[in-house]
Protein backbone atom coordinates (compact mmCIF):
# COMPACT_ATOMS: atom_id res chain seq x y z
CA UNK A 1 0.00 0.00 0.00
CA UNK A 2 1.02 3.53 -0.79
CA UNK A 3 1.76 4.93 2.90
CA UNK A 4 0.97 8.96 2.52
CA UNK A 5 -1.09 9.37 5.40
CA UNK A 6 -0.61 11.74 7.92
CA UNK A 7 -2.15 12.10 11.03
CA UNK A 8 -4.50 15.20 11.65
CA UNK A 9 -4.20 16.86 15.52
CA UNK A 10 -6.64 14.78 17.62
CA UNK A 11 -9.05 17.97 18.57
CA UNK A 12 -10.80 18.75 21.89
CA UNK A 13 -13.13 16.25 21.46
CA UNK A 14 -10.92 13.53 21.13
CA UNK A 15 -9.45 14.17 24.99
CA UNK A 16 -10.84 12.13 27.19
CA UNK A 17 -12.64 13.05 29.84
CA UNK A 18 -14.35 12.14 33.23
CA UNK A 19 -17.64 12.69 31.93
CA UNK A 20 -17.29 9.87 29.90
CA UNK A 21 -15.88 7.34 31.72
CA UNK A 22 -18.17 8.20 34.52
CA UNK A 23 -21.61 8.17 32.15
CA UNK A 24 -20.48 4.73 30.97
CA UNK A 25 -19.69 3.54 34.48
CA UNK A 26 -22.27 4.85 36.16
CA UNK A 27 -24.56 3.03 32.76
CA UNK A 28 -22.88 0.24 32.95
CA UNK A 29 -23.29 -0.34 36.75
CA UNK A 30 -26.95 -0.22 36.89
CA UNK A 31 -26.97 -3.44 33.96
CA UNK A 32 -27.02 -5.55 36.48
CA UNK A 33 -30.00 -4.66 37.33
CA UNK A 34 -31.75 -2.92 34.08
CA UNK A 35 -30.99 -5.70 32.62
CA UNK A 36 -33.35 -8.48 34.33
CA UNK A 37 -36.21 -6.34 33.10
CA UNK A 38 -36.26 -7.65 29.68
CA UNK A 39 -36.76 -5.56 27.09
CA UNK A 40 -38.12 -2.58 28.04
CA UNK A 41 -41.37 -2.79 26.55
CA UNK A 42 -43.49 -1.92 29.80
CA UNK A 43 -45.00 1.46 28.82
CA UNK A 44 -43.96 3.23 32.19
CA UNK A 45 -43.93 7.00 31.87
CA UNK A 46 -41.23 6.50 28.48
CA UNK A 47 -39.44 8.99 29.69
CA UNK A 48 -36.54 6.64 29.99
CA UNK A 49 -35.92 5.15 26.92
CA UNK A 50 -36.62 8.73 24.97
CA UNK A 51 -34.25 9.40 22.48
CA UNK A 52 -34.88 13.24 21.84
CA UNK A 53 -36.26 12.29 18.06
CA UNK A 54 -38.46 15.14 17.45
CA UNK A 55 -41.30 13.70 14.93
CA UNK A 56 -42.22 10.22 13.48
CA UNK A 57 -41.74 12.11 9.75
CA UNK A 58 -39.03 9.76 7.14
CA UNK A 59 -36.18 11.46 6.06
CA UNK A 60 -36.86 12.98 2.22
CA UNK A 61 -35.05 11.27 -0.14
CA UNK A 62 -35.02 12.45 -4.04
CA UNK A 63 -36.53 9.33 -6.68
CA UNK A 64 -33.54 7.40 -8.04
CA UNK A 65 -35.39 5.37 -10.29
CA UNK A 66 -33.27 3.33 -12.50
CA UNK A 67 -30.06 4.61 -10.72
CA UNK A 68 -27.73 1.87 -8.79
CA UNK A 69 -25.52 2.66 -6.04
CA UNK A 70 -22.79 1.24 -5.44
CA UNK A 71 -21.33 0.92 -1.08
CA UNK A 72 -18.40 -0.71 -0.10
CA UNK A 73 -17.54 -1.63 3.37
CA UNK A 74 -15.70 -4.96 5.49
CA UNK A 75 -18.14 -6.22 7.16
CA UNK A 76 -19.30 -9.91 7.03
CA UNK A 77 -21.69 -12.46 8.99
CA UNK A 78 -24.47 -10.99 10.61
CA UNK A 79 -23.17 -7.11 10.09
CA UNK A 80 -23.05 -7.52 6.59
CA UNK A 81 -26.83 -8.58 7.13
CA UNK A 82 -28.18 -6.05 8.97
CA UNK A 83 -26.86 -3.33 6.86
CA UNK A 84 -28.24 -4.86 3.85
CA UNK A 85 -31.53 -4.69 5.90
CA UNK A 86 -30.54 -0.98 6.16
CA UNK A 87 -29.80 -0.85 2.22
CA UNK A 88 -33.02 -2.38 1.18
CA UNK A 89 -35.42 0.24 2.67
CA UNK A 90 -32.99 3.20 0.88
CA UNK A 91 -33.90 1.15 -1.93
CA UNK A 92 -37.73 0.92 -1.03
CA UNK A 93 -37.60 5.05 -0.67
CA UNK A 94 -35.71 5.83 -3.75
CA UNK A 95 -36.27 3.42 -6.38
CA UNK A 96 -32.65 2.86 -6.34
CA UNK A 97 -30.59 -0.43 -7.01
CA UNK A 98 -28.11 -0.62 -4.33
CA UNK A 99 -24.99 -2.96 -5.05
CA UNK A 100 -23.03 -4.43 -1.68
CA UNK A 101 -18.95 -4.42 -2.50
CA UNK A 102 -17.72 -6.91 -0.04
CA UNK A 103 -14.00 -4.87 1.03
CA UNK A 104 -11.30 -6.32 2.31
CA UNK A 105 -9.35 -5.00 5.05
CA UNK A 106 -7.40 -2.52 4.67
CA UNK A 107 -10.16 -0.96 3.10
CA UNK A 108 -7.40 1.71 1.33
CA UNK A 109 -5.66 -0.86 -0.58
CA UNK A 110 -8.71 -2.17 -1.20
CA UNK A 111 -10.25 1.43 -2.55
CA UNK A 112 -6.90 2.44 -4.15
CA UNK A 113 -6.86 -0.79 -6.30
CA UNK A 114 -10.87 0.01 -7.53
CA UNK A 115 -9.83 4.01 -7.84
CA UNK A 116 -6.89 2.65 -10.33
CA UNK A 117 -9.44 0.41 -12.61
CA UNK A 118 -11.57 3.15 -12.97
CA UNK A 119 -14.50 1.42 -10.72
CA UNK A 120 -14.37 2.99 -7.18
CA UNK A 121 -17.74 2.17 -5.34
CA UNK A 122 -20.44 5.41 -5.16
CA UNK A 123 -19.91 5.23 -1.09
CA UNK A 124 -17.28 3.67 1.25
CA UNK A 125 -18.07 2.70 4.49
CA UNK A 126 -14.68 3.77 6.30
CA UNK A 127 -13.63 2.02 9.95
CA UNK A 128 -10.83 4.68 10.73
CA UNK A 129 -10.78 8.31 11.22
CA UNK A 130 -7.17 7.74 8.87
CA UNK A 131 -8.84 6.32 6.76
CA UNK A 132 -11.24 9.35 5.89
CA UNK A 133 -7.84 11.59 6.12
CA UNK A 134 -6.22 9.00 3.33
CA UNK A 135 -9.58 9.49 0.69
CA UNK A 136 -8.89 13.27 1.15
CA UNK A 137 -5.94 13.50 0.30
CA UNK A 138 -5.65 11.11 -2.64
CA UNK A 139 -8.40 13.47 -3.72
CA UNK A 140 -11.10 10.42 -3.69
CA UNK A 141 -13.74 11.72 -1.34
CA UNK A 142 -16.42 13.97 -2.05
CA UNK A 143 -17.58 16.63 0.63
CA UNK A 144 -20.98 16.05 2.26
CA UNK A 145 -23.71 17.74 0.22
CA UNK A 146 -26.18 20.39 2.09
CA UNK A 147 -29.17 17.59 2.57
CA UNK A 148 -26.54 15.34 4.70
CA UNK A 149 -25.24 18.41 6.12
CA UNK A 150 -29.01 19.70 7.48
CA UNK A 151 -29.03 15.79 8.96
CA UNK A 152 -25.59 15.98 10.09
CA UNK A 153 -26.41 18.96 12.18
CA UNK A 154 -29.78 18.26 13.56
CA UNK A 155 -29.13 14.78 14.41
CA UNK A 156 -24.77 14.77 15.59
CA UNK A 157 -22.87 16.11 18.15
CA UNK A 158 -20.18 18.63 16.82
CA UNK A 159 -18.10 16.04 18.04
CA UNK A 160 -18.83 13.25 15.50
CA UNK A 161 -19.36 15.67 12.77
CA UNK A 162 -15.17 16.72 13.60
CA UNK A 163 -14.47 13.41 13.61
CA UNK A 164 -15.63 13.60 9.62
CA UNK A 165 -13.87 16.35 8.76
CA UNK A 166 -10.79 17.28 7.37
CA UNK A 167 -9.65 20.82 7.38
CA UNK A 168 -12.73 21.89 8.43
CA UNK A 169 -14.53 20.70 5.31
CA UNK A 170 -17.39 17.64 5.95
CA UNK A 171 -16.69 14.60 3.90
CA UNK A 172 -17.87 11.80 6.73
CA UNK A 173 -20.98 10.79 7.85
CA UNK A 174 -20.53 8.44 11.23
CA UNK A 175 -23.17 5.84 10.53
CA UNK A 176 -22.06 3.44 13.50
CA UNK A 177 -20.30 3.93 16.68
CA UNK A 178 -18.75 1.41 19.36
CA UNK A 179 -18.57 1.57 23.57
CA UNK A 180 -15.30 0.08 23.03
CA UNK A 181 -14.44 -0.21 26.86
CA UNK A 182 -16.67 -2.95 28.06
CA UNK A 183 -16.08 -6.80 29.26
CA UNK A 184 -18.96 -9.35 29.17
CA UNK A 185 -19.25 -12.57 30.65
CA UNK A 186 -21.34 -15.73 31.15
CA UNK A 187 -23.46 -14.93 33.86
CA UNK A 188 -23.52 -18.85 34.59
CA UNK A 189 -20.18 -19.31 34.39
CA UNK A 190 -20.27 -16.32 37.32
CA UNK A 191 -22.73 -18.02 39.57
CA UNK A 192 -21.01 -21.13 39.44
CA UNK A 193 -17.62 -19.93 40.23
CA UNK A 194 -18.38 -17.34 42.36
CA UNK A 195 -17.16 -14.77 40.80
CA UNK A 196 -17.60 -11.10 40.52
CA UNK A 197 -17.32 -8.21 38.51
CA UNK A 198 -14.37 -6.33 38.22
CA UNK A 199 -14.08 -2.53 38.95
CA UNK A 200 -10.06 -2.20 39.13
CA UNK A 201 -7.14 -4.36 37.23
CA UNK A 202 -6.06 -6.03 40.60
CA UNK A 203 -10.06 -7.22 40.77
CA UNK A 204 -10.21 -8.05 37.36
CA UNK A 205 -6.86 -10.98 37.66
CA UNK A 206 -8.74 -11.76 41.11
CA UNK A 207 -12.02 -12.25 38.84
CA UNK A 208 -10.34 -14.62 35.94
CA UNK A 209 -8.14 -16.45 38.75
CA UNK A 210 -11.51 -17.04 39.82
CA UNK A 211 -12.70 -18.44 36.91
CA UNK A 212 -10.10 -20.72 36.14
CA UNK A 213 -10.34 -22.12 39.42
CA UNK A 214 -13.65 -23.13 38.46
CA UNK A 215 -12.24 -25.06 35.98
CA UNK A 216 -13.74 -22.71 32.86
CA UNK A 217 -10.50 -20.48 30.92
CA UNK A 218 -11.33 -16.57 31.96
CA UNK A 219 -10.89 -15.39 29.27
CA UNK A 220 -11.89 -15.45 25.35
CA UNK A 221 -9.24 -13.52 22.82
CA UNK A 222 -9.76 -12.68 19.31
CA UNK A 223 -6.39 -13.05 18.60
CA UNK A 224 -6.49 -13.94 14.77
CA UNK A 225 -8.37 -10.10 14.27
CA UNK A 226 -5.17 -7.90 15.57
CA UNK A 227 -7.96 -4.93 16.25
CA UNK A 228 -9.03 -6.31 18.87
CA UNK A 229 -5.57 -6.31 20.68
CA UNK A 230 -5.02 -2.88 20.24
CA UNK A 231 -8.29 -2.45 21.66
CA UNK A 232 -7.17 -4.54 24.62
CA UNK A 233 -3.99 -2.57 24.52
CA UNK A 234 -5.47 0.94 24.65
CA UNK A 235 -7.69 -0.07 27.11
CA UNK A 236 -5.03 -0.33 29.52
CA UNK A 237 -2.71 2.23 28.43
CA UNK A 238 -5.51 4.84 28.19
CA UNK A 239 -6.42 4.04 32.09
CA UNK A 240 -3.32 3.61 33.65
CA UNK A 241 -0.56 6.13 31.56
CA UNK A 242 -3.79 8.88 31.32
CA UNK A 243 -5.00 11.23 28.09
CA UNK A 244 -2.06 13.42 27.44
CA UNK A 245 0.26 10.07 27.43
CA UNK A 246 -2.59 8.52 25.09
CA UNK A 247 -2.69 11.83 22.97
CA UNK A 248 0.76 11.70 22.74
CA UNK A 249 1.33 8.21 21.46
CA UNK A 250 -1.41 8.43 19.20
CA UNK A 251 0.22 11.46 17.08
CA UNK A 252 3.40 9.40 17.84
CA UNK A 253 5.00 12.16 19.84
CA UNK A 254 6.18 9.71 21.98
CA UNK A 255 7.70 6.54 20.69
CA UNK A 256 6.64 2.93 21.27
CA UNK A 257 9.82 2.46 23.42
CA UNK A 258 8.34 5.06 25.63
CA UNK A 259 8.30 3.51 29.36
CA UNK A 260 4.46 4.20 29.83
CA UNK A 261 4.10 1.67 26.64
CA UNK A 262 6.13 -1.31 28.78
CA UNK A 263 4.35 -0.45 31.53
CA UNK A 264 1.32 -1.05 29.91
CA UNK A 265 2.41 -4.14 28.10
CA UNK A 266 3.18 -5.47 31.18
CA UNK A 267 -0.07 -5.50 32.73
CA UNK A 268 -1.70 -6.96 30.31
CA UNK A 269 0.63 -9.57 29.86
CA UNK A 270 -0.77 -10.40 33.53
CA UNK A 271 -3.71 -11.77 31.85
CA UNK A 272 -2.31 -12.97 27.96
CA UNK A 273 0.66 -14.46 30.09
CA UNK A 274 -1.05 -16.17 32.97
CA UNK A 275 -1.05 -19.89 31.83
CA UNK A 276 -4.74 -21.09 31.66
CA UNK A 277 -6.15 -17.74 31.48
CA UNK A 278 -7.06 -17.63 27.46
CA UNK A 279 -9.29 -19.83 26.09
CA UNK A 280 -7.03 -22.69 24.26
CA UNK A 281 -3.71 -20.99 24.87
CA UNK A 282 -2.13 -18.56 22.21
CA UNK A 283 -2.58 -20.73 19.25
CA UNK A 284 -6.17 -20.83 19.72
CA UNK A 285 -6.38 -17.55 20.49
CA UNK A 286 -4.91 -16.58 16.92
CA UNK A 287 -6.74 -18.46 15.44
CA UNK A 288 -10.15 -17.26 16.39
CA UNK A 289 -12.09 -14.56 15.10
CA UNK A 290 -14.28 -11.94 16.64
CA UNK A 291 -17.63 -13.42 16.31
CA UNK A 292 -16.04 -17.15 17.42
CA UNK A 293 -14.60 -15.61 20.62
CA UNK A 294 -18.23 -14.67 21.94
CA UNK A 295 -19.85 -17.65 20.76
CA UNK A 296 -17.59 -19.63 22.39
CA UNK A 297 -18.01 -17.77 25.32
CA UNK A 298 -22.48 -18.12 25.41
CA UNK A 299 -22.27 -21.88 24.15
CA UNK A 300 -21.64 -25.09 26.06
CA UNK A 301 -23.50 -24.96 29.15
CA UNK A 302 -21.93 -24.60 32.15
CA UNK A 303 -18.71 -25.78 30.31
CA UNK A 304 -18.41 -22.79 27.76
CA UNK A 305 -14.72 -22.04 26.26
CA UNK A 306 -14.05 -18.86 28.30
CA UNK A 307 -16.00 -16.93 31.03
CA UNK A 308 -15.43 -13.83 29.56
CA UNK A 309 -14.68 -11.74 26.32
CA UNK A 310 -13.58 -8.45 25.55
CA UNK A 311 -15.12 -6.27 23.51
CA UNK A 312 -17.37 -3.03 22.31
CA UNK A 313 -20.91 -2.88 22.16
CA UNK A 314 -20.97 -5.46 18.82
CA UNK A 315 -20.51 -8.33 21.22
CA UNK A 316 -24.54 -8.35 21.89
CA UNK A 317 -24.81 -9.04 18.06
CA UNK A 318 -22.72 -12.27 17.77
CA UNK A 319 -24.66 -13.50 21.47
CA UNK A 320 -28.04 -13.00 18.87
CA UNK A 321 -26.59 -16.01 17.43
CA UNK A 322 -26.61 -18.32 19.84
CA UNK A 323 -29.60 -19.34 22.90
CA UNK A 324 -27.69 -17.12 25.26
CA UNK A 325 -29.89 -13.86 25.98
CA UNK A 326 -28.19 -10.41 27.13
CA UNK A 327 -29.17 -9.23 30.46
CA UNK A 328 -29.73 -12.48 31.38
CA UNK A 329 -27.21 -14.85 30.10
CA UNK A 330 -24.80 -12.53 28.95
CA UNK A 331 -24.17 -9.12 31.39
CA UNK A 332 -21.44 -6.61 31.01
CA UNK A 333 -19.12 -4.66 32.80
CA UNK A 334 -16.75 -1.70 32.65
CA UNK A 335 -13.29 -1.90 31.08
CA UNK A 336 -11.48 -2.30 34.93
CA UNK A 337 -9.87 0.98 35.96
CA UNK A 338 -5.48 0.18 35.70
CA UNK A 339 -5.16 3.54 36.71
CA UNK A 340 -7.77 6.10 38.78
CA UNK A 341 -10.45 5.57 36.29
CA UNK A 342 -12.20 3.39 33.71
CA UNK A 343 -11.09 3.79 30.14
CA UNK A 344 -13.68 4.76 27.41
CA UNK A 345 -12.66 4.20 24.24
CA UNK A 346 -14.66 4.70 21.14
CA UNK A 347 -14.81 3.49 17.19
CA UNK A 348 -17.10 3.75 14.36
CA UNK A 349 -17.68 3.57 10.82
CA UNK A 350 -17.94 6.22 8.67
CA UNK A 351 -19.80 6.75 5.13
CA UNK A 352 -18.00 8.85 2.38
CA UNK A 353 -19.06 9.47 -1.03
CA UNK A 354 -16.57 8.75 -3.67
CA UNK A 355 -18.37 10.03 -6.53
CA UNK A 356 -20.24 13.37 -7.24
CA UNK A 357 -24.13 12.23 -7.82
CA UNK A 358 -27.09 12.44 -6.71
CA UNK A 359 -27.51 8.34 -5.49
CA UNK A 360 -24.01 8.98 -3.08
CA UNK A 361 -24.87 11.86 -1.60
CA UNK A 362 -28.88 10.44 -1.07
CA UNK A 363 -27.26 7.45 0.55
CA UNK A 364 -25.17 9.64 2.88
CA UNK A 365 -28.14 11.76 4.42
CA UNK A 366 -30.08 8.17 4.70
CA UNK A 367 -27.66 7.00 6.69
CA UNK A 368 -26.94 10.83 8.70
CA UNK A 369 -30.99 10.51 9.45
CA UNK A 370 -32.48 8.39 12.14
CA UNK A 371 -34.50 6.23 10.23
CA UNK A 372 -31.51 4.43 9.14
CA UNK A 373 -30.02 3.81 12.36
CA UNK A 374 -33.47 2.59 13.70
CA UNK A 375 -33.64 -0.30 11.29
CA UNK A 376 -29.74 -1.49 12.95
CA UNK A 377 -30.65 -0.64 16.37
CA UNK A 378 -33.41 -2.76 16.30
CA UNK A 379 -31.13 -5.99 15.32
CA UNK A 380 -28.98 -5.37 18.47
CA UNK A 381 -25.35 -5.27 18.23
CA UNK A 382 -25.13 -1.50 17.00
CA UNK A 383 -24.83 1.75 18.80
CA UNK A 384 -25.48 4.79 16.51
CA UNK A 385 -24.16 8.69 17.38
CA UNK A 386 -27.45 9.86 16.18
CA UNK A 387 -28.81 11.47 19.13
CA UNK A 388 -32.32 12.02 17.23
CA UNK A 389 -32.75 7.64 17.48
CA UNK A 390 -34.88 6.98 19.90
CA UNK A 391 -33.88 4.80 22.43
CA UNK A 392 -36.94 2.65 22.52
CA UNK A 393 -35.24 1.00 19.26
CA UNK A 394 -32.91 -0.72 20.87
CA UNK A 395 -33.32 -3.88 21.87
CA UNK A 396 -32.98 -4.52 25.31
CA UNK A 397 -32.10 -1.96 28.11
CA UNK A 398 -27.89 -3.41 28.20
CA UNK A 399 -27.78 -2.14 24.84
CA UNK A 400 -29.86 1.34 25.49
CA UNK A 401 -27.92 2.17 28.42
CA UNK A 402 -24.28 1.67 26.43
CA UNK A 403 -26.25 3.66 23.80
CA UNK A 404 -26.84 6.34 26.41
CA UNK A 405 -23.68 6.59 27.55
CA UNK A 406 -22.29 7.44 24.09
CA UNK A 407 -24.62 10.16 23.76
CA UNK A 408 -24.22 11.76 27.09
CA UNK A 409 -21.09 12.07 26.40
CA UNK A 410 -21.64 14.72 23.77
CA UNK A 411 -18.13 16.06 22.32
CA UNK A 412 -16.05 14.58 25.09
CA UNK A 413 -15.02 10.87 23.14
CA UNK A 414 -11.94 9.53 22.41
CA UNK A 415 -11.46 7.76 19.27
CA UNK A 416 -9.62 4.61 19.24
CA UNK A 417 -5.68 5.09 18.86
CA UNK A 418 -4.93 2.62 16.56
CA UNK A 419 -7.95 3.70 13.74
CA UNK A 420 -5.89 7.36 14.48
CA UNK A 421 -2.84 5.93 13.09
CA UNK A 422 -1.78 5.55 9.37
CA UNK A 423 -3.82 2.54 8.34
CA UNK A 424 -0.11 0.81 7.13
CA UNK A 425 1.01 1.16 11.19
CA UNK A 426 -2.50 0.64 12.64
CA UNK A 427 -5.28 -0.96 10.57
CA UNK A 428 -3.49 -3.70 8.09
CA UNK A 429 -3.74 -7.53 9.05
CA UNK A 430 -0.52 -9.09 9.53
CA UNK A 431 1.73 -5.90 9.86
CA UNK A 432 2.52 -2.77 11.87
CA UNK A 433 0.18 -2.69 15.23
CA UNK A 434 -1.57 -5.85 14.29
CA UNK A 435 1.63 -7.91 14.06
CA UNK A 436 3.47 -7.02 16.69
CA UNK A 437 0.71 -7.80 19.66
CA UNK A 438 -0.08 -10.62 17.83
CA UNK A 439 3.57 -11.54 18.34
CA UNK A 440 3.20 -10.18 21.84
CA UNK A 441 0.08 -12.78 22.41
CA UNK A 442 2.81 -15.65 21.85
CA UNK A 443 5.32 -14.25 24.12
CA UNK A 444 3.59 -11.65 26.47
CA UNK A 445 6.80 -11.79 28.37
CA UNK A 446 9.19 -10.04 25.73
CA UNK A 447 7.90 -6.54 25.84
CA UNK A 448 11.07 -5.10 25.11
CA UNK A 449 10.61 -7.14 21.60
CA UNK A 450 6.90 -5.61 21.53
CA UNK A 451 7.76 -2.22 21.70
CA UNK A 452 11.15 -2.18 19.23
CA UNK A 453 8.90 -3.94 17.20
CA UNK A 454 5.94 -1.38 17.49
CA UNK A 455 8.44 1.32 16.99
CA UNK A 456 10.13 0.29 13.90
CA UNK A 457 6.76 -0.04 12.32
CA UNK A 458 5.23 3.26 13.36
CA UNK A 459 8.58 5.58 12.25
CA UNK A 460 8.11 3.78 8.90
CA UNK A 461 4.32 4.58 8.64
CA UNK A 462 4.23 8.51 10.33
CA UNK A 463 7.07 9.49 8.40
CA UNK A 464 5.48 8.45 4.99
Amino acid sequence: MRSTLRTRRAPHHRRTTAKLAAAVVASALALSVTACGGDGDDDGDGGDKGGGKESAAAVELPKLDGQTVSVAAVWGGSERKVFLKVLDEFEKRTGAKVTFVPAQDPIISFLESKVAGGQPPDVAMLPQVGAIDQAVQNKWAKPVGPEAQKQLEKNYAKGWQDLGAVDGKQYGVYFKAANKSLVWYNTKVFENAGAEEAKTWDDFVKTAQTVYDSGVPPVSVAGADGWTLTDWFENVYLSQAGPEKYDQLAKHEIKWTDASVKEALTTLGEIFGKKGFVAGGANGALQTEFPASVKQTFTGGDQPKAGMVFEGDMVSLPISETKAEVGTDAKVFPFPAVGDESPAVVGGDAAVALKDNKGAQALLTFLASPDSAEIWAEAGGFVSPNKSLDMAAYPNDVQRDIAKALIAAGDDIRFDMSDQAPQAFGGTPGKGEWKALQDFLKNPKDVEATQKALETSAAAAYKD
